[in-house]
C-alpha cells in the first residue's frame, strides 16, 4: 500500500473522467457533420440555382455575339406561331437530365471563350464561322438522337391530319427509318449557313 502513488487512478475510481472527453468528441463530430450537411445543402442549392439561372434566354443573349442568333430565333416558328407556344434557348440547347446538362454546360465554355476573344462578335465574323458552328450543333443533336427536340416533339404524339403534305408523308417514313429530327429540320430556329443552302 505504501508503494502506490496516491494520485494514480486505476480507471474504476473515476468513471466520469473517461466519459466526458468521449462525449465532447462525439458532440464535436456531430456538430462538424451537421455543418458539413448544411454547407452541402446550401452549396447544392446554389449550384442548381446557378445552372438554372444560366439557362434563361436573357442570360444567353447577354453576350453580344448571341444578339444576331436571337434575332433569327425571334423570326422563327419556335418563337412566334399560331399556338403562341415558344421554346427558349435552353429548350433546344441544354438537356433536361443532370449528367448531360452538366456536360453541355462544360462544353458551353467554348462560347464564353469565343465571346471574350471576339471570334464571332460581328455579323461578318459570325457568317464566316457559322458553317463550323452549325456542323458542331447538328452533330451534337444527331449524336443525342435530337433529345432536346424530342422533349417537345414526338412521332407518337403527332397528329398527321393537321400537318402539311410533306409532314404527313415524311414523318411516318422518318419514324420507320429511325431518323432523328435534325436529319430534316436544320435551319428551323437559326439561319442555315450560306455554304449549306443545298441541305
Amino acid at each position: 500500500m505504501s508503494g502506490q502513488d496516491p494520485n494514480a487512478s486505476d480507471g474504476a475510481a473515476h468513471p466520469r473522467r473517461h466519459k466526458r472527453p468521449a462525449a465532447k468528441a462525439f458532440w464535436r463530430k456531430a456538430v462538424l457533420v451537421w455543418i458539413g450537411v448544411a454547407l452541402g445543402i446550401f452549396g447544392m442549392a446554389g449550384f442548381v440555382t446557378a445552372i438554372e439561372w444560366t439557362n434563361r434566354t436573357e442570360f444567353c443573349v447577354s453576350c453580344h455575339s448571341m444578339k444576331q442568333n436571337y434575332a433569327e430565333y425571334k423570326d422563327s416558328v419556335h418563337y412566334i406561331n399560331r399556338t403562341g407556344a415558344h421554346a427558349q434557348c435552353a429548350d433546344c440547347h441544354v438537356p433536361k437530365t443532370l449528367g448531360p446538362k452538366l456536360l453541355r454546360k462544360v462544353m458551353a465554355v467554348n462560347d464564353i471563350i469565343s465571346e471574350i476573344k471576339g471570334t464571332i462578335d460581328t455579323p461578318e465574323k459570325l457568317e464566316a464561322k457559322r458553317p463550323e458552328l452549325a456542323e458542331r450543333v447538328w452533330k451534337y443533336m444527331a449524336d443525342s438522337n435530337s433529345r432536346e427536340c424530342r422533349n417537345c416533339h414526338s412521332f407518337d404524339s403527332m397528329n398527321l391530319t393537321k400537318q402539311g403534305t410533306a409532314g404527313r408523308l415524311k414523318h411516318p417514313e422518318a419514324a420507320m427509318e429511325g431518323k432523328t429530327c435534325i436529319n430534316c429540320h436544320k435551319g428551323v430556329a437559326h439561319k442555315i449557313p450560306s455554304s449549306k443552302d443545298d441541305l
